[in-house]
């Protein structure tokens, strides 16, 4: 219930969704203002405003917006003073009280006593007169610097200070220009003004790590051994912040050197290059098909949502934008985000484009259907617009379209690499049913030694039964390794198949000269079939069941921030839409404020991973932008795990 109404009153408010990012806050320059005078008002140093406004240090504009961190340092002491302007009659009426007329007025029941003394003694009365008393209230603020003066200690160097006051070394340096390469005992420096009980004190029993430019938390692990969640434990803060060029870490012992050790990821972590804190505009396109929604109770809500389909895809997938969305605000990302309901209707689309600026739009999300999808791109060519698929396949590849879901032609390309890569003497065999016999056929031009196997056929009809005997796939296996290839849309085939492969399997047994008999089945193109009622998962982990897919199976010993957030706004764990919604989205962002825009971006992040989908944009010669990446996974023990190739 909780999930139903959330996403719903979220749909209901899409139009009105926009981000900033939680970690900062704007100014808008007035005349006169100096980075001086901005710095000292949000208790930040002028080198924390430049860092993100670096056209700052051109000089100021007025009406210009400025990023403002959030300060870390000591914040003010704020007073509220209240003085006496007047009072207010009132004749207190039946019914009323002293609570009902503190509310009313915006005062305390005190004040109201403290000015009516009877009513220390007595209880309000209708008739009673009052005087309400009315108060001008003011904020003093108390002035402190965001910075103070520190005395450098014997033996410490620069990484120590800005271990122990939360600060890069580059920060340091940068409010301490005229600080040489050593320091000095007894020299006076400035650092952050943070509460006594925030400055952090060396521990020599630990280890100190000094992060490198564009390390993230993937690389760190590689490096150090350490999960994110133990980084964060040992550096509180960390969680809030995220990992920072010259930041330093506490880690346990080693005899690691700080920045010396490289490690390389096969995947780029654009959370690591984010450099473009402007606010990049976003639109996100999906038929909600809101106007068929009966609102006239939540069980007629509900009903409408079971009901329409394309709602119901929508609201997961939309869930899983607002979560990516949520997430970027943390890193910092200002998005400006606008979302349409498409309708399911090619018209409505070409209103929403007719009615509405696009021309600045830095990227459209959907819409989901291809002819809504199709008129979108078309339209937004002369803009320059980048507009991502989120699942449409074989699409009309305009210059400006991204593909992110992989084509099936890549999923059945990868599973015959599998195949054709295995150095094994292997006897390979192909099943299939009478509408899948074209894809059979292909897969015997590739394997002519392959021997292929049909369900067998009504005598009396001539229509295929969906199924094979034990025999019929006996006569075709041999002692070794055997893959067997199985096409199908039907699930109670690939349910008799399976079963019989399964019951196939045996393990060398030299007494009784039973030779072993091992069967791995792949599928060029996984489908519902293989995922029904009748299929017997303990039979496709016994056969090491390999498919290629557009995205791999979350696990839940993961520990992914993602589903648990999910799973505690939601009370139910992210199904694949959801999770596509979020993968897609931060890719989308990340990609907009690590480059100059979506298309640089193909050059500088050639493979980016997420919970469950990676993108490795390739560009057609004469077209758009397709994802030429999947994943090649396996049955494993009842889960499903990524093979590495």
């Amino acid at each position: 219930m909780n999930r139903f109404l959330l996403v719903l009153v979220l749909v209901l408010a899409f139009n009105l969704y926009s981000v900033n990012a939680q970690n900062f806050s704007t100014h808008q320059v007035k005349k006169g203002e100096t980075i001086e005078s901005i710095s000292k008002r949000y208790f930040v140093t002028p080198f924390d405003i430049y860092s993100l406004n670096p056209d700052a240090k051109k000089g100021l504009t007025p009406n210009t917006v400025l990023i403002i961190p959030i300060s870390k340092s000591k914040k003010p002491k704020v007073t509220v003073v209240k003085e006496l302007e007047g009072f207010k009659s009132h004749k207190t009426k039946r019914k009323e009280t002293l609570y009902s007329l503190s509310k009313k007025y915006n005062v305390s029941e005190d004040d109201i006593k403290k000015y009516n003394k009877f009513l220390y003694a007595n209880p309000l009365r209708k008739g009673d007169r009052l005087q309400i008393p009315k108060f001008k209230i003011s904020e003093v603020v108390e002035d402190i610097n965001p910075t103070k003066e520190y005395t450098v200690k014997p033996k410490e160097g620069k990484w120590r200070i800005a271990y122990k006051f939360g600060i890069t070394v580059k920060e340091l340096e940068a409010l301490n220009p005229e600080m040489t390469e050593v320091l000095k005992a007894g020299e006076i420096i400035k650092v952050p003004n943070l509460e006594e009980e925030d400055v952090k004190e060396v521990d020599e029993k630990y280890s100190y790590y000094k992060v490198l430019p564009k390390e993230g938390f993937y690389r760190l692990k590689l490096k150090l051994g350490l999960e994110q969640s133990q980084l964060e434990d040992l550096n509180p803060g960390l969680k809030e912040s995220g990992l920072k060029d010259g930041m330093i870490l506490k880690i346990p012992f080693s005899n690691l050197t700080n920045g010396v050790i490289q490690a390389d990821s096969e995947y780029i972590n654009l959370v690591d290059s984010i450099s473009d804190f402007k606010t990049k505009h976003i639109a996100i396109m999906l038929p909600f098909r809101i106007n068929r929604v009966d609102f006239d109770s939540i069980a007629d809500t509900k009903r409408s949502i079971k009901k329409d389909p394309y709602l119901s895809a929508s609201l997961d997938f939309y869930s899983g934008v607002l979560m990516a969305l949520d997430s970027l605000k943390t890193l910092g990302v200002s998005l400006k985000v606008d979302v349409y309901d498409t309708k399911y209707e090619v018209s409505e689309v070409s209103r929403i484009i007719k009615e509405n600026n696009f021309e600045q739009v830095d990227a459209v999300i959907g819409p989901l259907t291809p002819a809504s999808f199709q008129k979108v791109a078309s339209e937004l060519r002369v803009y320059n617009t980048p507009v991502i698929s989120p699942i449409g396949t074989n699409l009309k590849l305009y210059d400006n379209v991204f593909q992110s879901r992989p084509s099936d032609d890549l999923l059945k390309s990868k599973i015959l690499s599998f195949v054709r890569a295995d150095t094994l003497k292997t006897n390979i065999i192909i099943i299939s049913d009478t509408k899948t016999v074209a894809v059979a056929n292909d897969i015997k031009q590739e394997f002519n030694q392959a021997k292929q196997i049909f369900s067998r056929k009504s005598k009396k009809t001539g229509e295929d039964e969906f199924f094979v005997t034990k025999e019929d796939i006996e006569a075709a296996l041999k002692p070794g390794r055997n893959i067997v290839f199985l096409e199908t849309k039907n699930e109670g085939f690939a349910s008799n198949v399976t079963s019989v492969l399964a019951s196939l399997i045996q393990k060398e047994d030299k007494e009784l000269k039973e030779e072993e008999i091992e069967i791995v089945l792949v599928t060029t193109k996984m489908n519902s079939a293989f995922e029904g009622d009748q299929i017997n998962n303990t039979h496709l982990s016994k056969l090491q069941f390999h498919f290629a897919t557009t995205s791999k199976e979350y696990s839940e010993s993961d520990n992914n921030a993602f589903v648990k957030k999910y799973d505690k706004l939601y009370n139910i764990t992210p199904n694949k839409r959801a999770v596509r919604g979020f993968d897609l989205t931060m890719d989308v962002a990340l990609r907009l404020v690590s480059s100059e825009d979506l298309y640089m971006s193909v050059k500088n992040a050639p493979l980016t991973a997420y919970v469950e989908n990676k993108f490795a944009y390739k560009k057609k010669l004469f077209g758009g932008y397709f994802n030429d990446t999947a994943y090649l996974v396996k049955f494993d023990d009842l889960t499903i795990v990524e093979v590495k190739q």
